[in-house]
């Protein structure tokens, strides 16, 4: 038996804001920007990913209930949501910090190894990851 994590749901307030942001800053990918035929008007199947990465994908989400809406940037209680993995730490790190992402810490060396925390534009917070080669799989 073969599986994997196909989609994870970001939820956004705004799809285009969601795409530039995600796209120039954080340089992913736009994979899919199709709209739907369904009953919810402005629906649309946004999938973004980090360049390279061939498995799992952000499947944007605009928030239309107020639950949903009180969750926007905040999908797990102020903890680390997403793990971005990067196999050149340094590079990347610099490179968000140019292009103003907001880093909660300096970077730190772990076991795992080296990591530090950012929030994006909604405030979700993501490890920025290089992991030792000992634990990558």
């Amino acid at each position: 038996m073969t599986q994997k994590i196909g989609f994870v749901t970001l939820l956004v307030h705004d799809y285009d804001e969601a795409i530039r942001y995600y796209t120039q800053i954080l340089g992913f990918d736009l994979i899919s920007d199709t709209a739907l035929n369904e009953d919810e008007k402005g629906k649309r199947w946004v999938l973004i990913a980090p360049p390279g990465s061939s498995e799992t994908r952000l499947l944007l989400m605009c928030a239309k209930s107020p639950e949903q809406k009180a969750r926007v940037g905040d999908q797990t209680g102020a903890r680390v949501f997403l793990f971005l993995h990067t196999d050149n730490f340094q590079r990347d790190f610099e490179l968000f910090r140019q292009r103003g992402v907001k880093f909660t810490e300096e970077p730190r060396h772990e076991t795992y190894g080296t990591v530090a925390v950012f929030e994006d534009f909604l405030g979700n917070m993501w490890d920025l990851l290089e992991l030792k080669p000992e634990y990558r799989r």
